[in-house]
Order: structure tokens, then C-alpha cells, then sequence
């Protein structure tokens, strides 16, 4: 019971939050998906596995990586601006070097380049000017820099590696240094726990219980020892999920910055991924890869920018929300969010007759509006039942063109907790 309690206490902010941004930045944004003039084929961050760079080739990476355009206060800006409540950012990935000042090791971002500044303590005073939790993703198994890391098998011998001695030497004291250098840590990510024993993430997840219990950890620590169940990247579950969840996803097809991937998702994209993840309850956490410089491509901003507008209008419908009960049809329209007492109906798709049916509805409708009128303009709305189809039906009238033209909010008061007919 008292874990229970510790975890619904951890897990508070983060259900409330429901958007957060993650940031895929290191020395990977050097070549930006090329080596040696040819294009590596998959995303950016794992170029030096991909192109199966020799670790003192990739080290030379560091000796000209001093991204002097980045700007702390901007990038937390952009993420409260766009109604992002968490920050997630790459202080170690699967290449092994650190984006902070680590004390166990000069392959980090103050000691091997000439940038000589830590980003992190930058990046964690300005979340807290601004409100926003700020946390840390660290490949705790993968690592193709460190001999006994996972991963590299074209510098190592895999025969020879000992997993728990890069655990001892580098990953827990890394951790540790995360966890006490900087202050509250809202979450620390970790990720792909390939090959690792239950006994190993274990001694992780004790650690970060008793450096800062209040430290949320992702599920890709491994072996179920997580806090929360992490989707694959990009990935949607089908029905709702009973058990706090997230979705890692990207704007473009990479996580790191990849110059020439210009396969951006539009805003309405966004927005439609957004309600479909929270409707079934899960969190969604939308990548941004800065460039060598430390800028956030362009197109990443613009994208952000006008779904933060809506969300200025419409964050009410994502803050908090909960699972949607399993709608048993597709909805012609959009999605619905959910909270005790009132639906969030989200149009993507205006309906041509002037009108929108949703059929199974049990729960007694008090009021209709659009969320951004609110309450004092309501809209008409009939609810019926049809004996002989056993059939409930809500039909809200609407004016010929919609409020929004990327996503018409339509908040439906009702008694209780929404209940939806199953289909029989």
C-alpha cells in the first residue's frame, strides 16, 4: 500500500501534464545523417552505429562541436509557449557522450569541446523560471563508446565485454551525477534495456529511488520496474489503456537533427495525434532535434507555434484528461477527451449537414458549447433514446463553418463519470 501511495504521489504532475517536448540533441547533429559525403540511411542520432564509425573517428566530432547559437531561455520558451509542461532532454545517448560537465569522464560537452559550458544547469534554470519539469533521458545499456557498453560490435569484441563493469564505471555514477547536480529531476527516460538482467536494472532503479525519490522512471528501464508503460516510438495503442502510458514520437522520421529529412507532420497532424493519445490515456512527449549550432530547425518552431495557439484557446481539453471509455465505431469527425463530468469533442472534420450525432452516450447532458465561447453561449442539442435499436444518441447543432479550422473544440457537460453503450 505504501508503494502505492509513493507512486501515485511521483505520478501527479505527470498525469496532469499530458504534452511534453523531448529534445534529441549531441554530437550526432555534426554530420546530420551524412559521413564521408554519403547519406546514412535511418535517423540521425544513430549514425555512428549505422555508418559503423570508429569510436577516435567519432571522438574528432567533439573537437569542433561549439553550438554557440543555443539559447536555453528560447528552447524552454518554445515548449511553454507550445502548452508543453515537461521537458525530456538527451544527456547521454546511445553514442556515450555526455551533454553535461560528468566528473566520470572527459568525453562530455565541457571537457571535450570547445563550447565549455554545461547546457543542462542552463536548461534547468530556465525551466524553473518557467514552470516546466525538467528531466533526463539516459541510455543506461546501450553505450558504443565504452568497451563494455551494448552496442558497438565493430570496435569491441562482444566476447570479451562485461556489462556489469560499465554499469560500476559509468552508468551508475553518471546517473547519480544527474540526480544530484541539478537540482528536482521530474523523470529520467531511460532506454532500449536490451540484454539487460532484472538484477541490474534493479540496482538503477534503487539508486534513483534513493537519490530522489520523488523521480519518475520511464518503463524502458526494463523488466517491468518502471513507473509507467513507454509505447514504441510513434506508437498508438488501439483501445484505451487502463495504466499510465506514453508516446515518444517524432515531427519529422528522426529524433536527431538529419538535414536532409524534411517529412514534417502539420500542426492539424499534431493536434489529431494528440487527442487520439490522450483519449486513451497516455501522454504524449513530441521530439525536437537542434542542430551543430544549438538551433531548433525552423520548421520544428513553426509547427509548435500555431498548435501552442491552440492550445492557449483549448488546453483545458488535454490538461488532466483521462481515458475515454471504448467508443465502439470510428468517428467520422475527430476524437473525444475526457474529465469527471464533461466531454471534450474535437472536430477535425466538420460535418457538412450542419449538425454532429454521437451515438451511445448513456450519461444525462447538461450543456453544450463550444470551448471557445465558453458556457454563456450554448449550443442546441437533442438526447434521445431509441427503444426498438436500444440505441442513445446526443445531436449537437452547429453553425455552416467551423470555430477552428484545425480543431473545433465542443465541451459536453454531463453527469458523472462518461459512460459509453457497448456495442452487443
Amino acid at each position: 500500500m505504501r508503494e502505492m501511495v509513493d507512486k501515485d504521489k511521483r505520478m501527479s504532475w505527470w498525469r496532469e501534464a499530458k504534452f511534453g517536448m523531448f529534445i534529441h540533441w549531441g554530437l550526432y547533429a555534426i554530420p546530420a545523417g551524412e559521413w564521408n559525403g554519403q547519406e546514412i540511411p535511418g535517423i540521425g542520432e544513430w549514425i555512428m552505429k549505422r555508418a559503423r564509425i570508429p569510436v577516435k573517428e567519432y571522438e574528432r566530432l567533439a573537437e569542433i562541436f561549439n553550438p554557440t547559437k543555443f539559447d536555453a531561455e528560447e528552447w524552454v520558451q518554445l515548449a511553454k509557449d507550445t502548452g508543453m509542461k515537461y521537458l525530456v532532454i538527451t544527456a547521454k545517448h546511445h553514442d556515450g557522450f555526455a551533454m553535461y560537465n560528468s566528473l566520470c569522464s572527459d568525453y562530455d560537452i565541457v571537457d571535450a569541446t570547445p563550447f565549455k559550458r554545461d547546457p543542462m544547469k542552463e536548461l534547468v534554470s530556465a525551466c524553473e523560471r518557467a514552470g516546466i519539469k525538467f528531466c533526463f533521458y539516459y541510455s543506461h545499456v546501450q553505450d558504443w563508446h565504452h568497451p563494455d557498453g551494448v552496442g558497438n560490435d565493430w570496435d569491441y569484441d562482444e566476447s570479451k565485454k562485461n556489462f556489469a563493469r560499465y554499469l560500476e564505471e559509468k552508468a551508475k555514477p553518471q546517473v547519480k551525477e544527474l540526480l544530484t547536480q541539478y537540482g528536482p529531476v521530474g523523470l529520467i527516460w531511460f532506454d532500449t534495456p536490451m540484454n539487460i538482467t532484472k538484477e541490474h536494472a534493479q540496482e538503477l532503479v534503487d539508486l534513483v529511488r534513493q537519490l530522489q525519490p520523488e523521480c519518475i522512471i520511464s518503463g524502458r528501464i526494463g523488466h517491468n520496474l518502471g513507473d509507467y508503460r513507454q509505447m514504441p516510438d510513434n506508437g498508438i495503442p488501439a483501445m484505451p489503456y487502463p495504466l499510465d502510458w506514453e508516446t515518444p514520437a517524432t515531427l519529422n522520421d528522426t529524433w536527431g537533427y538529419k538535414k536532409n529529412d524534411h517529412n514534417w507532420k502539420s500542426p492539424k497532424t499534431v493536434l489529431r495525434l494528440l487527442v487520439d493519445i490522450n483519449s486513451k490515456g497516455g501522454n504524449y512527449l513530441l521530439n525536437v532535434g537542434p542542430d551543430a549550432d544549438g538551433v531548433i530547425p525552423q520548421p520544428s518552431v513553426d509547427i509548435l507555434r500555431t498548435v501552442g495557439r491552440w492550445m492557449r484557446v483549448n488546453g483545458e481539453s488535454i490538461y488532466g484528461t483521462v481515458a475515454v471509455p471504448l467508443i465502439p465505431y470510428v468517428l467520422p469527425w475527430g476524437g473525444i477527451t475526457a474529465k469527471e463530468g464533461k466531454l471534450y469533442f474535437h472536430v477535425f472534420d466538420w460535418p457538412k449537414e450542419n449538425r454532429l450525432v454521437f451515438h451511445g452516450l448513456k450519461n444525462k447532458v447538461k450543456r453544450v458549447y463550444f470551448l471557445s465561447d465558453g458556457p454563456q453561449l450554448a449550443l442546441n442539442f437533442i438526447q434521445s433514446y431509441e427503444e426498438a435499436r436500444n440505441e442513445y444518441r446526443l445531436m449537437i447543432g452547429l453553425p455552416s463553418e467551423p470555430k477552428d479550422e484545425l480543431d473545433t473544440v465542443i465541451a459536453v457537460e454531463i453527469e458523472g463519470t462518461p459512460e459509453i453503450q457497448p456495442l452487443m
